[in-house]
């Protein structure tokens, strides 16, 4: 047994399972996850720039803000990191040029966001996508002061007319090298997480899109595919999944309306947004859009088809 584990479970055993002791048991096997996936700084090559640039009319601007899942962690070149992804997919899917900037940053939290829009706010991006979440989970950041900050960055985004699309927190239950009880513990906060960032961002006039399934059923049964080399991050094919999820999205809310061709469902399925939010906990790349005509406390739900 790892020394910090022997040490985190002494305590537990030495104070007669006490708060306290479970507590130092938490905080070696958070040490322990730590430990096995790792902290760099590292960055893929910059994907920043014009994708089809052969492709007439004016470039779509593209603003890629959030964490390590939106900077592509572990890619080795640009055009397989989420940005670049985004990039070559809506250029297809648009036909027309995308313009991109990318400003996430691996360990940003949701109290990073102002400052990486701060790089890029005069550049005036049509559309800026979001991927944040995990690393206030992993500092134990309160659920309610991560969307409340999330919220204020897609509002200062929504006022400089740009459309906010965001990728709500995954599922970090699924992590294996989060030992239990840990796991559980992170699997529960990171889908409160989810619920609350769902309902706050759709109130500030973002639209959500649950990344659920990015660490679900499709990760735990492939996981030797779809996790990179720290077995925490995505490999380029986990990001290739996400990016499947984001690109609808993007491009419905580009097209303003409704729905795009990968969804299904009556032109007004309407429920409260505390509603919309816990069904999109439940069922992974399921968006969430406020409704401008009946207020901020009501939304569509879009669902994806399952392929077949």
């Amino acid at each position: 047994m790892p020394r910090t584990r022997k040490v985190a479970a002494a305590a537990v055993v030495g104070g007669g399972a006490t708060v306290s002791g479970f507590y130092a048991f938490l905080v070696g096997e958070a040490l322990l996850a730590r430990r096995a996936i790792g902290n760099s700084e590292d960055r893929p090559p910059t994907p920043d720039g014009v994708y089809g640039d052969d492709l007439p009319g004016r470039a779509i601007r593209v603003l890629v803000l959030g964490d390590s899942a939106a900077v592509g962690f572990g890619m080795t070149s640009a055009d397989t990191t989420p940005s670049g992804l985004i990039g070559i997919g809506l250029a297809h899917v648009m036909d027309a040029p995308v313009e991109l900037r990318c400003h996430a940053l691996v360990g940003a939290q949701s109290s990073d966001l102002p400052r990486q829009i701060d790089l890029e706010i005069d550049w005036q991006p049509d559309v800026a996508v979001i991927i944040v979440g995990t690393n206030d989970v992993t500092h134990q950041v309160a659920p309610g002061t991560s969307a409340r900050l999330l919220a204020e960055s897609v509002r200062r985004l929504t006022a400089a007319h740009c459309e906010v699309i965001v990728g709500t927190c995954p599922d970090l239950g699924t992590v294996r090298p989060i030992m239990q009880p840990l796991r559980a513990i992170a699997r529960r906060r990171s889908r409160n997480l989810a619920r609350k960032q769902t309902i706050a961002l759709v109130e500030a006039g973002g639209r959500a899109v649950s990344l659920g399934g990015l660490l679900g059923n499709m990760f735990t049964e492939r996981r030797d595919v779809m996790f990179g080399a720290d077995h925490f991050h995505p490999s380029a094919t986990g990001y290739a999944n996400m990016v499947s999820v984001l690109i609808p999205a993007i491009t419905a809310s580009l097209r303003e309306r409704a729905r795009t061709s990968a969804y299904a469902g009556a032109p007004r399925d309407l429920m409260s947004v505390a509603d919309a939010a816990a069904e999109a906990a439940e069922h992974p790349g399921t968006q969430v859009v406020q409704d401008g005509a009946l207020g901020s406390r009501w939304a569509t739900v879009l669902r994806r088809r399952r392929a077949g």
